[in-house]
């Protein structure tokens, strides 16, 4: 299951993180947030062990959606070393998703 990320942990899992964080910044009411919120969760068991897959619900938090400069959502980032490496706006299938971890590897 993928984490809740929060304004409050964002530092903690994502940039201080030890793997490849890949962070799904969504919304409950957002109709397409909802067709990537399963492939979130796949990639969440897939990448158990190697790397972190979270979920940051823009209504709530804010603070990183605005630093990371996230206008429309779905918004998937890719971190490594604190660092973002990968964005991809809107809808993709898994296999966009998984070549971004994969290369963050």
């Amino acid at each position: 299951m993928a984490l809740e990320i929060t304004d409050a942990t964002f530092e903690k899992i994502v940039l201080n993180s030890d793997k490849p964080v890949l962070v799904d910044f969504w919304a409950a009411w957002c109709g397409p947030c909802r067709m990537v919120g399963p492939i979130i969760e796949e990639l969440s068991d897939d990448y158990q062990g190697k790397a972190v897959v979270g979920k940051v619900d823009v209504d709530v938090n804010q603070e990183f959606a605005a630093k990371y400069g996230v206008r429309n959502i779905p918004t998937v980032l890719v971190f490594k070393g604190g660092e973002l490496v990968g964005r991809h706006v809107g809808v993709a299938p898994k296999a966009t998703y998984i070549e971004a971890l994969d290369a963050a590897l």
